[in-house]
């Protein structure tokens, strides 16, 4: 009779065993997935605090100066205003 009465609850510690290893392995690869999560964020962040740092020691250069070419339109003065007349 005792070994009736021991071996359910040998069952139920065994059952209760046997769910937590698989409840712990989720746990663990949950907390290995935001360990990574976090590690890639780092990651980028400093990727993108060296570009940055990169763009500002590029000085940009300046636009090139470029000759506006006009017509040579003369200048009459009509009563108050300006009037260029180009042929």
């Amino acid at each position: 009779m005792l070994a009736a009465v021991t071996l359910p609850g040998m069952v139920q510690s065994a059952s209760a065993q046997a769910v937590n290893p698989g409840t712990n392995r989720l746990i663990q690869q949950n907390e290995l997935q935001q360990l990574r999560n976090s590690l890639q964020r780092q990651q980028f962040q400093q990727q993108q605090q060296q570009y940055r740092d990169q763009d500002r020691r590029i000085v940009p250069q300046p636009r090139p100066e470029v000759p506006v070419v006009r017509q040579a339109c003369p200048i009459q003065i009509v009563g108050n205003q300006i009037v260029r007349v180009c042929r």
